[in-house]
């Protein structure tokens, strides 16, 4: 879900800002520790792959990413000034949440999850998901956290998402607009756009 709202503040960005606009205020980004995010997907990345091979690595993959998580967490806050990153540190925090209380895992509904076809249904229902997913029940903790909002058509990707991913991908909108757009400033007591 992270990548729909890159995508869509790309796309509106360049409409709002222009093309080279837009290219410059990408080039420019700076974050604090921003190896951080990189290796991240890189690590989750190898979790995904590995544990196919891996019983033991399959095993303990909640804690693994959990670990994700916390680092993510703290890249989040350390550049929290920049617009949008209280939101997307609020979406994660609530991901996290949901996961930590329930053994690492994403629960995700039966009922939305049916949007994705039968078979990943079979699947979620058998337990055979090897990934960070679970299939939500009686037990499951903070529920209303997890997977149950279902996308389709007209939506271009179908996917099942959380409250937290719907707040993280607004933040990275907004992070991306402040990026590529100019921002404007009072020049006479008339506002005019700033290019820096």
């Amino acid at each position: 879900m992270v990548y729909d709202g890159v995508l869509l503040g790309l796309i509106v960005g360049l409409f709002r800002g222009g093309f080279r606009q837009g290219l410059t205020g990408l080039s420019n980004i700076r974050l604090t520790a921003g190896w951080i995010f990189p290796l991240l997907l890189l690590v989750q990345l190898a979790i995904f792959y590995l544990q196919e091979h891996s019983a033991f690595l399959a095993s303990i993959n909640g804690y693994l990413f959990m670990a994700v998580y916390v680092a993510g967490l703290v890249f989040l806050w350390l550049n929290r000034q920049h617009a949008g990153f209280r939101l997307i540190l609020i979406g994660v925090f609530l991901n996290f949440l949901v996961m930590a209380v329930n053994g690492g895992r994403m629960p995700v509904s039966l009922s939305a999850s049916s949007v994705l076809g039968p078979y990943y249904v079979e699947l979620l229902q058998s337990g055979e998901v090897i990934s960070k997913h679970f299939m939500m029940d009686s037990a499951t903790r903070l529920s209303f956290l997890g997977d149950i909002i279902p996308l389709s058509a007209p939506y271009p990707r179908t996917q099942v998402i959380s409250i937290g991913d719907v707040v993280m991908n607004v933040g990275i909108f907004l992070f991306i607009q402040s990026v590529m757009v100019a921002k404007k400033k009072k020049v006479n007591g008339q506002v005019n756009p700033h290019h820096a």
